[in-house]
């Protein structure tokens, strides 16, 4: 069997297998009275900051896809943004989405695999420095959350972070067998994902809004906080939205934020999942 075919049976494999899996995630969340609840007692504000989050939803995919051309320079932007589309689905039904570069890499010519997988790493390396970065800036006015973190947590983190910085000095030389990557790209990189954490960061705050769970002006500080625990937690796709809903009750105090959480993984999940067949369609 050749090998395009191949790919293109493994392509709609995990589409229809993350399409199941959605279905079944959405028919069996328990808390959909007080979903509906949260979303009868808005006003129109809030209505408005909703719509406003669901617009931004492809902003935050473009961003993606400016990410992902930076390191695969040879794509064009349409093709980058269909990847990553694409790769949304595969990062469902595997630990911590790690099928979503080797996804990406299924939509791409034969003989890429070694420098998807490699870029991919970088990518999945620089986002987590640039939420940590952002984080552990925002730990900083946000004392309160620190007593429900405890020492484990905070030397976890510690490691994570030698790790990171570790890896950072060390990519060019470990990588170049595969791909050529320098400090420079990764810098640019960084720093582009620094504007998607902020895309996320806005987002996470007009759906806090639209449901009540807005708190003190320093809670602004508290948004990368959240993306910093969510992201160094460990956890599975399907245990994925509790352990977001958890940290947004820690995090902002209020038991509508666990909502705001479930809602905005919706927003940036479940609606590019939805997305994909018509670019596939279309394409």
């Amino acid at each position: 069997m050749p090998k395009k075919v191949i790919y293109h049976i493994v392509e709609w494999v995990i589409a229809l297998t993350a399409c199941g899996w959605l279905v079944w995630k959405l028919a069996t969340y328990d808390d959909y009275g007080s979903l509906l609840a949260s979303l009868h007692a808005m006003g129109w504000r809030q209505w408005l900051a909703i719509g406003v989050c669901v617009a931004l939803m492809p902003v935050n995919m473009a961003l993606e896809a400016w990410r992902w051309r930076t390191l695969m320079h040879e794509l064009t932007f349409k093709e980058a943004q269909r990847q990553v589309y694409y790769s949304k689905l595969a990062g469902l039904i595997t630990p911590w989405r790690l099928g979503e570069y080797p996804a990406r890499g299924v939509l791409m010519s034969e003989g890429v695999w070694s420098r998807v997988l490699s870029m991919g790493a970088v990518g999945s390396a620089t986002m987590t420095m640039a939420i940590i970065i952002a984080g552990v800036l925002g730990l900083a006015f946000s004392p309160s959350i620190l007593p429900y973190l405890g020492g484990s947590y905070l030397y976890a983190l510690g490691a994570v972070i030698l790790v990171l910085a570790v890896l950072f000095a060390l990519a060019p030389k470990l990588l170049r067998k595969w791909a050529e990557v320098n400090h420079d790209l990764m810098l640019r990189s960084i720093g582009q994902s620094l504007v998607r954490l902020a895309c996320w960061c806005v987002q996470l705050a007009l759906v806090l809004y639209a449901l009540g769970s807005v708190g003190d002006p320093f809670s602004v500080f508290s948004l990368p906080v959240y993306y910093l625990l969510v992201t160094v937690t460990p956890s599975v796709p399907i245990a994925e939205v509790g352990v977001r809903g958890a940290w947004a009750i820690v995090v902002f105090g209020s038991v509508n934020a666990a909502l705001a959480g479930v809602l905005l993984w919706g927003i940036n999940t479940l609606l590019p999942c939805l997305i994909w067949p018509f670019l596939r369609k279309n394409e």
